[in-house]
């Protein structure tokens, strides 16, 4: 048998390596499968310059089982991010971002064999942050999923791991809070506030808001989250409703303005307003409304006017709107049930025995 060359012992037989030298002195690898065409003649088929990628077509073009060509958590963690994460929403993959960082801290120098349902659940068990270690984890079952499908792993250590309990945000902001800030915002701060209260919708859905999503008669939503579409109503019956008066106020101090962006919420000078502006006008806006409850002398409503965050709009409609299929319908949700125990955040309204 023709002994194989030196550069080529690590590769499965029939399978070899090129590597060239390029002008900028970079060096080019890719691999090749050393085949027979229908004359018996001896050709070599191009299998790519990832050697995992090569070795999966390698396999099929020998017919033998899928070979597990990753063997540490680094090899598939690095094509997870490089394949998958792109695919997802803008949100997402800056969150898989830090999650895989911290991910990567405990396991990137692990065997994927090694990976078992005790070592998650020991990480789980070791992070002191037990909401974003759950987030981890689901991260961390959704990569196996995948290595699975590419034939990297035969299971999902994570399914049979127990997340940590979870407790439910229920912070409410009153109308004394609401106030508060609410005095102390800037204008487009003021808008924004009010477009998130008047359709329930999350921060991103309500920035993005422009005036094509607008009819005579509905406001157009897209959820960037579920992709949830909906229409809420402008109109009620022959009057505008109070999102449609809120928006035709908008439109005309617009118009005076000389603003021409077509996203609702802008700065003063006409441009889309990003979440990190509005995070910035409503951490101030907040800070004054304490400070001044606090020189006042209630300290407790300052410190409730300081626990206060945008995302709570999202709630406070939730739980201010007494119908809650309608609450539920306009947030968006499938199930009533995820309205009720995560989003309305005041106990329901009843009538005394007498």
């Amino acid at each position: 048998m023709r002994k194989r060359k030196k550069e080529n012992r690590d590769l499965p037989e029939r399978m070899i390596r090129r590597a060239r030298k390029r002008k900028s002195g970079k060096l080019w690898v890719a691999y090749y499968y050393c085949g027979r065409d229908a004359e018996g003649r001896r050709v070599e088929i191009p299998l790519g310059q990832d050697l995992a990628e090569a070795k999966l077509e390698w396999a099929r073009l020998e017919q033998k089982a899928m070979p597990k060509v990753m063997s540490l958590m680094r090899e598939l963690f690095d094509r997870y991010e490089r394949e998958i994460i792109p695919t997802k929403k803008p949100r997402t993959q800056k969150d898989n971002g830090y999650e895989l960082k911290n991910l990567r801290k405990a396991f990137d120098e692990a065997p994927i064999e090694s990976i078992t349902p005790p070592v998650v659940a020991q990480y789980r068990d070791a992070r002191s942050a037990k909401t974003r270690a759950n987030r981890e984890i689901a991260l961390l079952s959704h990569v196996f999923t995948i290595a699975v499908e590419w034939g990297f792993a035969d299971r999902n250590p994570c399914l049979k791991v127990r997340r940590n309990k979870e407790k439910v945000r229920d912070y409410y902001a009153t109308d004394q809070v609401w106030d508060a800030v609410y005095s102390e915002a800037v204008q487009e701060l003021k808008d924004a506030m009010d477009l998130a209260y008047l359709t329930g919708q999350r921060p991103a859905d309500t920035l993005k808001v422009s005036t094509a999503d607008l009819t005579d008669e509905y406001l157009f939503v897209g959820q960037n989250k579920t992709d949830k579409r909906l229409r809420i109503r402008l109109t009620d019956g022959d009057q505008p409703s109070g999102l449609g008066r809120f928006i035709d106020d908008l439109l005309e101090r617009r118009a005076l303005a000389g603003i021409k962006s077509s996203r609702l919420i802008t700065n003063q000078s006409g441009l889309r307003m990003s979440w990190e502006m509005l995070r910035n006008r409503f951490s101030e806006a907040r800070e004054r409304a304490a400070a001044q409850i606090e020189h006042a002398g209630d300290r407790e409503l300052a410190d409730r006017i300081r626990k206060f965050m945008f995302k709570d709009i999202r709630p406070k409609a939730a739980s201010e709107i007494e119908d809650i299929s309608h609450a539920s319908r306009l947030l968006g949700h499938s199930k009533e049930k995820i309205t009720k125990d995560v989003y309305r955040r005041v106990g329901e309204i009843v009538s005394p025995t007498r």
